[in-house]
């Protein structure tokens, strides 16, 4: 009971159990169970002081913005500046956004701590009238029964019992709806401020090697060709492994790193770079894989370096499909090649695949090295189709998959994305069990924190008929974006995840989500 969720699952429990009290002194143990759970924790009039001065600075951010503005309508000359040499005006421009961002957080940040000191004051105020309850019905049974006592029970008796008892069901389901209703609150506070704080997205690069507006543009800057604030090349996490990365290079490497960013032909290309050394390269890496890609189109950079696009409808509700899928999905190919299990999607090679596609998300050397071949300028499909392939047999061999391209157990599941993923975020996946509605309650802060900050996490679905491996990448409010190595991606709710409603993102029968391996 040392945790919100144990305290709501151990409610529930007597709330079974109450009602089918058959004994006073039964009743009396269940009470006073009930009695012993701590009530919901945390302070209403401290959260919605916090959340007014959230509220009073979008104001401030405001004012901000209207400078923005009027130095935007001035008109700016084709000056560089920065380490990296970026355009001043686009740094006006990437800046106007940020101020956009910042007052987006501060009125989302308010409504959350307001929106939750009105729950847990909710909560606090059910739990206390269940309380009461508990009580009265305690102080109507009165002393417990001796041992003779307890053999026979008059009808007075049975009637004060009965009396009693239902007192004390009607007390712990307001005990336990205060439980749910204070977790639940809590854990939609801690999702959208987590979210809000990974947006906070040019503080994460945390160097001294880097200017402000350097910084900035790195932080603004998306795959080309798709809504930004939906496709960022540097995730969270991305720009402050970058930041630290930069700050331990020797004076050589960090003079070549910045060389590079000022030669960079776009903010596309100096944002890879980046995402390169995010994702662990050494400087000598990081300049071949610049000369591979210098002078490249944004578009070119997109479809080799991004494999997974998300669009701005994505997250519309088109309903289901026929067989229970959703049919809101998005194709994730290399022209007219998806990124799909064997190719084809004939193979069973689902672990491997899908670690396949969440590596090459994190890192542009391993992406290009499927997309363009070893010489880094190849774009054909069908060349892609044989490297992808190949690949996902590697990985399937070193997770000791089965026989004929088929299944991997845990052991090496979590192995490869130690290996492949883990080796790029600095991360040690462990595996969760999810036996419960409970249980898949409480990993989905882990869970949605770790995509937030742009580390993907595992996630294996079943049905009476098998298993299948897919990938959580994305987090948008009450939604979680699944890459299945089927080739698509789409969207799902909290709720699909929490209660056995997986088979949108498959074929509406995978349904159980029954364990992740969550980044730690």
């Amino acid at each position: 009971m040392d945790s919100p969720a144990g305290r709501r699952a151990w409610l529930a429990g007597l709330c079974e159990k109450i009602p089918g009290a058959g004994s006073k002194n039964d009743l009396l143990d269940m009470i006073d169970s009930a009695l012993s759970v701590d009530a919901p924790k945390g302070d209403p009039g401290t959260l919605e002081s916090l959340g007014k001065r959230y509220r009073d600075q979008v104001d401030d951010v405001g004012e901000v913005y209207d400078r923005v503005e009027r130095v935007a309508r001035k008109g700016l000359p084709e000056a560089w500046v920065g380490d990296t040499s970026v355009l001043a005006s686009d740094v006006v421009s990437a800046a106007n956004r940020a101020v956009l961002q910042m007052g987006e957080a501060f009125a989302g940040g308010a409504t959350v701590l307001l929106t939750l000191a009105d729950a847990l004051a909710d909560a606090h105020k059910r739990d206390a009238d269940g309380r009461a309850k508990m009580r009265q019905a305690k102080t109507t049974l009165g002393g417990r029964d001796g041992f003779f006592d307890d053999w026979h029970e008059d009808d007075g008796e049975e009637a004060t019992r009965l009396a009693a008892r239902s007192v004390a069901a009607d007390g712990v389901e307001q005990m336990h709806g205060a439980a749910v209703c204070a977790e639940d609150a809590v854990r939609v506070a801690v999702r959208d401020l987590d979210k809000w704080a990974a947006e906070a997205r040019a503080g994460k690069m945390d160097t001294s090697e880097l200017t402000a507006v350097d910084k900035l543009m790195l932080a603004d800057t998306g795959a080309a060709n798709t809504p930004t604030e939906l496709n960022e090349i540097l995730s969270a996490s991305d720009l402050a492994r970058a930041g630290q990365r930069m700050d331990r290079l020797n004076n050589a490497d960090e003079a070549s790193m910045e060389r590079m960013l000022a030669q960079a032909g776009s903010p596309e290309e100096r944002a890879y770079l980046m995402k390169a050394l995010a994702a662990g390269h050494s400087v000598k890496e990081i300049e071949d894989f610049q000369g591979k890609i210098a002078g490249k189109d944004p578009e070119w950079l997109r479809r080799h370096l991004t494999p997974v696009v998300t669009a701005e409808d994505s997250m519309d509700d088109e309903g289901l499909a026929q067989d229970g899928s959703s049919n809101n999905k998005d194709y994730v190919q290399f022209h007219n090649q998806l990124w799909v299990q064997g190719g084809n999607g004939a193979e069973g090679t689902c672990v491997a695949s899908s670690t396949v596609n969440a590596r090459a998300m994190l890192d542009p050397l391993y992406a290009l090295d499927l997309t363009g071949g070893p010489s880094g300028q190849e774009d054909d499909a069908a060349a892609f189709k044989q490297r992808l392939v190949a690949e996902q047999h590697r990985l399937h061999l070193e997770g000791e998959g089965g026989d004929n391209w088929t299944g991997m157990g845990q052991e090496g599941q979590e192995r490869i994305a130690d290996s492949t993923l883990g080796s790029v975020t600095g991360d040690d996946y462990r595996r969760h069990d999810l036996d419960s509605a409970d249980d898949r309650r409480a990993v989905l802060d882990d869970v949605e924190k770790a995509v937030a900050e742009g580390k993907p996490v595992p996630v294996d679905v079943s049905d009476d008929k098998g298993a299948h491996a897919m990938m959580i990448i994305g987090q948008d409010g009450d939604k979680l974006q699944i890459y299945n190595p089927w080739g698509t991606t789409t969207w799902v709710s909290e709720d699909d995840f929490i209660n056995g409603n997986m088979g949108k993102a498959s074929n509406g029968e995978l349904n159980n989500a029954y364990q992740v391996y969550v980044p730690e």
